[in-house]
Protein backbone atom coordinates (compact mmCIF):
# COMPACT_ATOMS: atom_id res chain seq x y z
CA UNK A 1 0.00 0.00 0.00
CA UNK A 2 1.14 3.73 -0.60
CA UNK A 3 -0.43 7.51 -0.21
CA UNK A 4 0.03 10.30 -2.98
CA UNK A 5 2.09 13.41 -1.91
CA UNK A 6 -0.84 15.01 -1.15
CA UNK A 7 -2.30 12.52 1.17
CA UNK A 8 0.86 12.24 3.26
CA UNK A 9 1.12 15.95 3.31
CA UNK A 10 -2.04 16.12 4.81
CA UNK A 11 -1.59 12.99 7.23
CA UNK A 12 1.27 13.91 8.49
CA UNK A 13 0.60 17.84 9.20
CA UNK A 14 3.15 19.01 6.44
CA UNK A 15 3.15 20.37 2.65
CA UNK A 16 3.52 18.69 -0.67
CA UNK A 17 6.28 21.75 -1.10
CA UNK A 18 8.17 20.24 2.03
CA UNK A 19 7.61 16.66 0.78
CA UNK A 20 9.55 17.89 -2.37
CA UNK A 21 12.18 19.81 -1.20
CA UNK A 22 12.90 16.71 0.80
CA UNK A 23 12.83 14.69 -2.22
CA UNK A 24 15.34 17.38 -3.75
CA UNK A 25 18.06 17.69 -1.01
CA UNK A 26 17.88 13.77 -0.71
CA UNK A 27 16.48 13.36 2.62
CA UNK A 28 13.26 11.66 1.93
CA UNK A 29 12.59 9.49 -1.66
CA UNK A 30 9.14 8.48 -2.39
CA UNK A 31 8.88 5.23 -2.93
CA UNK A 32 7.79 5.41 -6.65
CA UNK A 33 6.93 8.10 -9.07
CA UNK A 34 3.43 7.67 -11.48
CA UNK A 35 3.44 8.27 -15.09
CA UNK A 36 1.90 11.81 -14.25
CA UNK A 37 5.06 12.28 -12.03
CA UNK A 38 3.18 12.20 -8.96
CA UNK A 39 4.79 11.22 -5.61
CA UNK A 40 4.06 8.38 -3.87
CA UNK A 41 4.94 6.92 -0.50
CA UNK A 42 4.99 3.40 0.93
CA UNK A 43 5.54 2.15 4.84
CA UNK A 44 8.78 2.36 4.89
CA UNK A 45 9.20 5.84 3.53
CA UNK A 46 6.42 7.23 6.44
CA UNK A 47 8.75 5.41 8.66
CA UNK A 48 11.51 7.93 7.18
CA UNK A 49 9.44 10.84 8.03
CA UNK A 50 7.97 10.46 10.88
CA UNK A 51 11.45 10.35 12.19
CA UNK A 52 12.59 13.32 10.14
CA UNK A 53 9.11 15.49 12.02
CA UNK A 54 10.87 13.91 15.46
CA UNK A 55 14.25 15.17 14.86
CA UNK A 56 12.55 18.67 13.63
CA UNK A 57 10.46 18.42 16.85
CA UNK A 58 13.95 18.28 18.64
CA UNK A 59 14.84 21.82 16.43
CA UNK A 60 17.68 20.12 14.50
CA UNK A 61 18.24 21.42 10.96
CA UNK A 62 17.87 19.64 7.59
CA UNK A 63 21.75 18.46 7.16
CA UNK A 64 22.26 17.39 10.53
CA UNK A 65 18.96 14.90 10.29
CA UNK A 66 20.63 13.60 7.04
CA UNK A 67 23.23 12.75 8.58
CA UNK A 68 21.43 11.08 11.88
CA UNK A 69 19.51 8.79 9.45
CA UNK A 70 22.52 7.61 7.42
CA UNK A 71 24.43 6.37 10.98
CA UNK A 72 21.55 5.19 12.62
CA UNK A 73 19.94 2.75 9.86
CA UNK A 74 18.15 1.17 12.81
CA UNK A 75 14.57 2.75 12.73
CA UNK A 76 13.38 0.91 15.29
CA UNK A 77 16.35 1.10 18.12
CA UNK A 78 16.30 5.02 16.97
CA UNK A 79 12.32 5.15 17.27
CA UNK A 80 12.70 3.64 20.66
CA UNK A 81 15.04 5.69 22.18
CA UNK A 82 12.79 8.98 21.03
CA UNK A 83 9.78 7.43 22.46
CA UNK A 84 11.49 7.33 25.76
CA UNK A 85 12.24 11.23 25.77
CA UNK A 86 8.72 11.51 24.37
CA UNK A 87 6.97 9.86 27.32
CA UNK A 88 9.30 11.75 29.39
CA UNK A 89 7.62 15.08 27.57
CA UNK A 90 4.10 13.48 27.88
CA UNK A 91 4.50 13.18 31.82
CA UNK A 92 5.57 16.31 32.10
CA UNK A 93 3.33 18.18 30.09
CA UNK A 94 0.42 16.43 31.39
CA UNK A 95 1.60 17.74 34.81
CA UNK A 96 0.99 21.13 33.32
CA UNK A 97 -2.10 20.75 31.60
CA UNK A 98 -3.85 20.30 35.03
CA UNK A 99 -1.23 22.29 37.02
CA UNK A 100 -2.99 25.30 34.94
CA UNK A 101 -6.75 23.96 34.86
CA UNK A 102 -6.20 23.74 38.45
CA UNK A 103 -5.10 27.24 38.41
CA UNK A 104 -8.11 28.30 35.89
CA UNK A 105 -11.24 26.71 38.09
CA UNK A 106 -9.29 28.39 41.01
CA UNK A 107 -9.36 31.95 39.19
CA UNK A 108 -12.99 31.64 38.01
CA UNK A 109 -14.56 30.08 40.56
CA UNK A 110 -12.70 32.53 43.30
CA UNK A 111 -11.51 29.45 45.25
CA UNK A 112 -7.88 29.25 46.65
CA UNK A 113 -4.99 28.31 44.51
CA UNK A 114 -2.56 25.85 46.25
CA UNK A 115 0.99 27.29 45.58
CA UNK A 116 2.47 23.69 45.89
CA UNK A 117 0.54 22.95 42.79
CA UNK A 118 0.77 25.33 40.36
CA UNK A 119 3.88 24.62 39.51
CA UNK A 120 3.76 20.82 38.77
CA UNK A 121 5.83 20.32 35.72
CA UNK A 122 7.13 23.06 35.71
CA UNK A 123 9.83 22.26 38.28
CA UNK A 124 13.62 21.05 37.40
CA UNK A 125 13.52 18.96 40.76
CA UNK A 126 12.45 14.64 38.77
CA UNK A 127 16.10 14.38 38.50
CA UNK A 128 16.12 15.47 42.67
CA UNK A 129 16.50 11.39 44.21
CA UNK A 130 19.16 10.86 41.24
CA UNK A 131 21.37 13.78 41.63
CA UNK A 132 21.29 13.28 45.63
CA UNK A 133 22.43 9.65 45.23
CA UNK A 134 25.02 10.22 42.40
CA UNK A 135 26.72 13.47 44.06
CA UNK A 136 25.52 14.31 47.72
CA UNK A 137 22.28 16.41 49.11
CA UNK A 138 24.11 19.80 49.06
CA UNK A 139 25.06 19.21 45.14
CA UNK A 140 21.30 19.18 44.27
CA UNK A 141 20.78 21.80 47.05
CA UNK A 142 23.62 23.94 45.75
CA UNK A 143 22.11 23.77 42.11
CA UNK A 144 18.48 24.01 43.30
CA UNK A 145 19.37 27.11 44.96
CA UNK A 146 21.29 28.80 41.96
CA UNK A 147 18.61 28.03 39.18
CA UNK A 148 15.56 29.22 41.73
CA UNK A 149 17.59 32.95 41.75
CA UNK A 150 18.04 32.99 38.21
CA UNK A 151 15.53 36.06 36.27
CA UNK A 152 13.74 34.27 33.35
CA UNK A 153 16.01 35.89 31.11
CA UNK A 154 19.08 34.14 32.41
CA UNK A 155 17.27 30.60 32.74
CA UNK A 156 16.38 31.61 28.42
CA UNK A 157 19.86 32.05 28.13
CA UNK A 158 21.33 29.01 29.77
CA UNK A 159 18.38 27.14 27.82
CA UNK A 160 19.54 27.85 24.82
CA UNK A 161 23.18 27.59 25.54
CA UNK A 162 22.34 23.58 26.51
CA UNK A 163 20.51 23.44 23.25
CA UNK A 164 23.26 24.62 21.32
CA UNK A 165 25.85 22.23 22.73
CA UNK A 166 23.55 19.45 22.32
CA UNK A 167 23.43 20.72 18.57
CA UNK A 168 26.97 21.12 17.91
CA UNK A 169 27.22 17.06 19.24
CA UNK A 170 24.96 15.71 17.02
CA UNK A 171 26.59 17.61 14.15
CA UNK A 172 30.20 16.25 15.51
CA UNK A 173 28.92 12.96 15.82
CA UNK A 174 27.40 12.83 12.60
CA UNK A 175 29.98 14.84 10.88
CA UNK A 176 32.31 11.76 10.25
CA UNK A 177 35.10 13.17 12.46
CA UNK A 178 36.94 11.40 15.53
CA UNK A 179 36.24 11.85 19.39
CA UNK A 180 40.04 12.68 19.51
CA UNK A 181 39.95 15.09 16.70
CA UNK A 182 40.35 19.35 17.39
CA UNK A 183 37.07 19.74 16.55
CA UNK A 184 35.06 17.30 19.20
CA UNK A 185 37.86 18.43 21.34
CA UNK A 186 36.83 21.78 21.22
CA UNK A 187 33.51 20.68 21.98
CA UNK A 188 34.68 18.94 24.93
CA UNK A 189 35.53 21.82 26.46
CA UNK A 190 33.02 24.02 26.16
CA UNK A 191 31.07 20.91 27.86
CA UNK A 192 33.25 20.79 30.79
CA UNK A 193 32.91 24.88 30.60
CA UNK A 194 29.55 24.16 30.66
CA UNK A 195 29.60 22.26 34.09
CA UNK A 196 31.58 24.78 36.02
CA UNK A 197 28.46 26.99 35.30
CA UNK A 198 26.15 24.81 37.79
CA UNK A 199 27.15 25.17 41.61
CA UNK A 200 27.50 22.04 43.51
CA UNK A 201 29.51 19.75 40.47
CA UNK A 202 32.61 18.60 41.19
CA UNK A 203 33.72 20.51 37.92
CA UNK A 204 32.27 23.69 39.43
CA UNK A 205 34.00 23.08 42.76
CA UNK A 206 37.38 22.34 41.10
CA UNK A 207 36.98 25.93 38.74
CA UNK A 208 36.47 27.64 42.11
CA UNK A 209 39.41 26.22 43.63
CA UNK A 210 41.53 26.65 40.97
CA UNK A 211 40.12 29.49 38.47
CA UNK A 212 39.96 27.41 35.64
CA UNK A 213 38.32 24.24 34.15
CA UNK A 214 41.19 22.58 32.98
CA UNK A 215 42.80 22.86 36.56
CA UNK A 216 40.44 19.99 37.62
CA UNK A 217 41.63 17.00 40.15
CA UNK A 218 41.22 13.27 39.59
CA UNK A 219 37.93 13.40 41.03
CA UNK A 220 36.39 16.09 38.29
CA UNK A 221 38.03 13.68 36.09
CA UNK A 222 35.99 11.24 37.06
CA UNK A 223 33.02 13.09 37.01
CA UNK A 224 33.29 13.99 33.61
CA UNK A 225 34.26 10.24 31.99
CA UNK A 226 31.09 9.06 34.54
CA UNK A 227 28.89 11.55 32.71
CA UNK A 228 29.86 10.47 29.78
CA UNK A 229 28.83 7.04 30.32
CA UNK A 230 25.55 7.81 31.99
CA UNK A 231 24.43 9.53 28.84
CA UNK A 232 25.24 6.27 26.95
CA UNK A 233 23.21 4.53 29.06
CA UNK A 234 20.11 6.32 29.93
CA UNK A 235 18.01 6.77 26.67
CA UNK A 236 16.65 10.39 28.46
CA UNK A 237 20.46 11.85 28.49
CA UNK A 238 21.05 9.55 24.63
CA UNK A 239 18.17 11.77 23.36
CA UNK A 240 19.93 14.94 23.50
CA UNK A 241 22.45 13.72 21.72
CA UNK A 242 20.57 12.14 19.10
CA UNK A 243 20.18 8.59 20.51
CA UNK A 244 23.00 6.04 21.56
CA UNK A 245 25.62 6.52 19.02
CA UNK A 246 25.75 10.36 19.50
CA UNK A 247 25.57 9.77 22.96
CA UNK A 248 28.80 7.18 23.01
CA UNK A 249 30.88 9.66 20.82
CA UNK A 250 30.12 12.44 23.60
CA UNK A 251 31.36 9.57 25.66
CA UNK A 252 34.49 9.42 23.80
CA UNK A 253 35.47 12.60 23.65
CA UNK A 254 35.14 13.63 27.41
CA UNK A 255 36.85 10.49 28.21
CA UNK A 256 40.05 12.31 25.70
CA UNK A 257 39.31 15.32 26.72
CA UNK A 258 39.38 14.14 30.66
CA UNK A 259 42.51 12.10 30.01
CA UNK A 260 44.55 14.85 28.38
CA UNK A 261 43.12 18.27 30.26
CA UNK A 262 42.26 17.05 33.91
Amino acid sequence: MDWSIQEIARIAGTTSRTLRHYDDIGLLKPSRTGHNGYRYYNQATLVQLQRILLLRGLGLGLPVISQVLDDETDAARALTGHLEWLKQEQDRLARQIASVTQTIEAVKGGGEIMAEDMFNGFDHTQYKDEVEERWGKDAYARGDSWWRGMGAEEKAAWKQRSQKLGEDWIAAATGGIAPDSAEAQSIAKRHVEWLTGIPGTPAADAAGASGAASGGTSHVKEYVTGLGEMYVADPRFASNYGGAEGAAFVRDALKAYAEENL
